[in-house]
């Protein structure tokens, strides 16, 4: 699924704005389920496929890799690619323990090539306005952050058991849709410094095995026999930013009719903003003044004079849409431009670190030791 984000977004990386990128040789996907591996090389137009990170690793045709597999992998790969030499971009979170995110984040330090995560919202044209109109001053201070990620991927409870639902309370919903809300609320108010009210549920324990493979979240034959659920299909909790000011975040991946709602709301003291992932070329915004009869949310449709969209798409008028896959293409970019050594000045803002990932998983699991205290107030680690 994200796979195959990332595939499509390096084909059209070069297309894409004005600085000249060297040539790109799209040149193979991996996957241990060769069908998959040959079906996605085939269209995206890869040279050739593989069926191991070791062919991968040592391919002297190869210098970028996109790490996008199960959260238990990452370590593993990343680090066997980093000693290769190769340039990693790796899928969030950064891994499913804290001590493998560290053992990353020093492997990347020492590394003589470039590691990056995969905050793809970081990219969404809505949300990096939204944080241009809270840093110039344009919505005041920050008082609250609220955030909604909805999903149904696994509301049926004949979805197949796989690597996404196994692992402690923390690595299931909250970990996979939890750790974009979370890395939204900080891009946009900054640091967090406490999380509290930190709660989980598991609402379907147990669920079918699969017959065949299963591949992101798609859907599979299931057999009659059955495997526990380990992890969250709810999670929800409280924080508070280190500069002042509040929030709420929850999630799910059981919210049927949700296949992927995100929403963000940022309320400050001179006015407030709404995103909508379903209304993704428009933002909501309020602003506390004039007469309060006229005052009101108002739509603000997006376009060229907003982050990433001028040049960054054929047609970039305001209004003519754009999406979720769009902030792969533009993370693409971003990543290639700074391989490419392509000035920041003249690029796009970089890519997260490994040290923000490292972070990230931090606040996450400050939120299951919130939750295994019964809610009690636990401080962001570092």
């Amino acid at each position: 699924m994200a796979g195959k984000a990332h595939a499509a977004a390096y084909r059209n990386a070069p297309s894409i704005y004005d600085s000249v990128l060297p040539p790109i040789r799209l040149v193979s996907i991996a996957d241990a389920y060769e069908p998959l591996a040959a079906a996605a090389a085939a269209r995206f137009g890869y040279t050739r496929h593989d069926t191991s990170w070791h062919a991968i690793a040592a391919a002297d045709d190869i210098d970028v890799v996109s790490v996008v597999v199960a959260n238990r992998l990452h370590r593993e790969i990343v680090e066997g690619l980093l000693a290769a030499r190769k340039h990693v971009l790796c899928e969030k979170p950064l891994s499913d323990t804290i001590d493998d995110a560290r053992a990353m984040t020093r492997a990347a330090e020492r590394a003589s090539s470039i590691a990056r995560i995969g905050f793809t919202f970081h990219r969404a044209p809505a949300l990096a306005f939204i944080r241009d109109l809270i840093a110039s001053g344009e919505l005041g201070e920050v008082l609250h952050f609220s955030a909604r990620y909805w999903t149904d991927y696994a509301a049926d409870p004949n979805v197949g058991i796989s690597w996404r639902f196994k692992g402690p309370q923390g690595s299931g919903a909250l970990a996979d849709v939890g750790s974009h809300a979370s890395y939204i609320a900080e891009f946009l108010g900054g640091p967090i410094a406490e999380v509290s009210g930190g709660r989980f549920s598991t609402v379907i324990d147990r669920r079918p095995k699969p017959l065949g493979a299963v591949s992101g979240h798609g859907v599979t034959a299931v057999s009659d026999e059955f495997d526990d659920v380990e992890n969250d299909d709810y999670a929800t909790f409280s924080f508070g930013y280190a500069g002042g000011g509040a929030g709420t975040i929850e999630v799910s991946r059981v919210a049927a009719g949700h296949a992927n709602d995100l929403t963000v709301e940022v309320f400050g003291s001179k006015g407030a903003v709404r995103f909508d992932q379903a209304r993704s070329a428009e933002i909501q915004l309020f602003r506390s003044e004039g007469p309060s009869a006229q005052r009101g949310y108002r739509t603000v449709p997006l376009g060229a004079e907003h982050p990433y969209v001028a040049g960054g798409l054929p047609i970039d008028a305001k209004s003519v849409g754009f999406g979720q896959n769009e902030g792969f293409l533009f993370q693409a970019r971003a990543f290639l431009d700074e391989v490419a050594g392509i000035p920041a000045a003249d690029a796009l803002p970089r890519n997260a670190t490994f040290e923000d990932g490292l972070h990230n998983m931090l606040l996450l699991d400050a939120v299951a030791r919130s939750a295994a205290a019964g809610g009690a107030s636990e401080t962001v680690g570092a």
